[in-house]
């Protein structure tokens, strides 16, 4: 692993002077239109186009230059596309498409139940090992960014405890768990932190909280036409990994109120460490982040990380991968000497 950064570090023309980096959109929703906006603001990036499991005639991309494509054509185009970037569903498409997808391309996605991570890091790490690719996997805010920062503070408070809270905001996993539930026509899931809880952390009074104190979760449901509404309700609040640990609240409300109150798509947070560096002295790390939208945050985090992935690659780091494994310098399309210069 040392020989490879080291290499990196000294050869950075091999890495800055390259041609763009070639990047294709595996699914098209939220966050698959995130993703194409946020290639715009990346100049050493180049969209190949969406690949969607949607006929492409009737997809509509952000921008007119760009080219969708029929899911099933994708391995057609495994010597035109650099990285991959899934933009499917944690529950249902990711565990799925992931493992056949990394066998093939270079990939980054957004896995993001946090209990399965270490099971789908293994489904992905062999079929991206036995064939010289690189997947990033759980790339985002959290997992991903707010990761990074509990790692940071437990390494440089080791005396001490980390706090994650959620929200106020939607949450796309937990709305994507909701809308797969049989009897669900639309649906949008809020959590919401409690502030209390915040500000006993802050005060460096180390509390402990229980997973019901920290957070709420609020659903908003559009039930689909004949569904019971209590075998729903129970389906629910009774999911494991998404809402059977937290205070769930599920209300029903029509169509015309989910489009009219609940479209935008907020989000945010707080990873707090609160620490004694000795006996007298309190220390407290917080990172924040305040979203007006989730889909396009998480798409423009993917975007860098895909960048780092093409780099990972091309330094014969195979297998899966995820934001630990990342120098941040391989995120930058700047060069190790503009970054000494303009950022240290």
């Amino acid at each position: 692993m040392y020989l490879h950064v080291s290499v990196f570090l000294f050869r950075s023309d091999i890495f800055f002077m390259q041609n763009s980096i070639r990047i294709g959109i595996a699914g098209y929703g939220n966050l698959g239109r995130g993703v194409e906006t946020a290639i715009q603001k990346n100049p050493d990036l180049q969209l190949v186009g969406i690949f969607s499991r949607r006929d492409p005639a009737t997809v509509s991309p952000c921008f007119a230059e760009t080219q969708v494509y029929a899911m099933d054509s994708l391995s057609d185009f495994q010597d035109k596309i650099d990285v991959l970037i899934l933009c499917g569903g944690s529950k249902d498409d990711l565990p799925q498409q992931g493992p056949i997808l990394a066998s093939q391309f270079n990939t980054v996605d957004s896995f993001d139940t946090h209990a399965r991570i270490p099971e789908y890091f293994a489904a992905v790490d062999a079929p991206a090992l036995a064939n010289k690719k690189t997947a990033m996997i759980s790339i985002g805010w959290d997992p991903g960014m707010f990761s990074i920062n509990r790692l940071f503070g437990e390494a440089l408070l080791p005396d001490g405890e980390t706090y994650t809270f959620w929200g106020k905001g939607l949450s796309q996993g937990h709305s994507d768990a909701i809308r797969r539930v049989d009897g669900v026509k639309a649906g949008v899931q809020y959590t919401i932190p409690s502030t209390d809880a915040i500000e006993k952390v802050r005060s460096g009074s180390r509390p402990t909280l229980t997973t019901k104190e920290k957070h709420q979760r609020e659903c908003y449901v559009v039930l689909a036409e004949g569904a019971d509404a209590k075998a729903v309700e129970q389906t629910i609040v009774t999911m494991p990994d998404y809402f059977a640990d937290y205070n769930t609240t599920v209300n029903f409300i029509d169509e015309e109120t989910l489009k009219k109150d609940h479209q935008k798509m907020p989000h945010g947070g707080f990873v707090i460490r609160s620490g004694n560096t000795s006996n007298e002295q309190n220390q407290v790390i917080e990172f924040s982040l305040k979203l007006d939208s989730n889909p396009e945050f998480t798409a423009s985090v993917l975007v860098a990380y895909a960048r780092a992935c093409y780099r990972l690659n091309q330094m014969q780091q195979y297998g899966a991968k995820t934001a630990f494994d990342v120098a941040p310098a391989l995120l930058s399309m700047k060069s190790p000497e503009q970054l000494r210069k303009e950022l240290l």
